[in-house]
């Protein structure tokens, strides 16, 4: 088992709906224990005229090879209706593996650490809410110095309620 980090993402069809439903596709998976999850944010899209996303990070232990757990995320937002249209586009729902245990994975379908994690805060505040405070990404970065250089702006913690 590997403790494995996924960013989630939607900003379609009822947002944080889309991420609780995800959760529980995620706790359902095969060989995978759901660990925790992170408090909901909203955040503005990259893209400008696009409706705000609501992100958060998931922690799981999985014994499913990377790319079995890659092709499993898939399946899970084509379920929830997601559609590659474009890149970078509106989406019901967007599945990241951020980290995967220690390992670096440089595959065409796939790089861990997630290329764009320091760049983004509405993935680094939520896992910095599951990881261990002293977490070493694969690639030798700190979660704690990425955090420092990313600031907490955009962000907006939802409530729980």
């Amino acid at each position: 088992m590997e403790r494995i980090y996924i960013g989630m993402g939607s900003n379609l069809a009822d947002p944080a709906e889309q991420l609780r439903s995800a959760v529980e596709a995620l706790g359902q998976l095969p060989q995978t224990t759901l660990v925790g999850v992170s408090a909901f944010y909203q955040s503005d899209s990259l893209l400008p005229g696009q409706p705000r996303y609501t992100n958060a990070v998931a922690a799981l232990d999985s014994s499913l090879a990377p790319l079995e757990l890659l092709d499993a995320l898939q399946a899970i937002e084509n379920d929830q209706g997601r559609e590659r249209l474009e890149r970078w586009g509106p989406r019901t729902l967007d599945l990241d593996i951020l980290l995967f245990g220690d390992r670096l994975i440089d595959e065409p379908r796939l790089k861990v650490p997630h290329y764009q994690i320091q760049e983004r805060a509405f993935v680094l505040y939520p896992l910095a809410e599951l990881a261990p405070q002293d977490l070493r990404l694969a690639d030798g970065r700190n979660l704690s110095d990425l955090l420092a250089a990313c600031p907490y702006v955009g962000l907006e913690r939802l409530s729980t309620d």
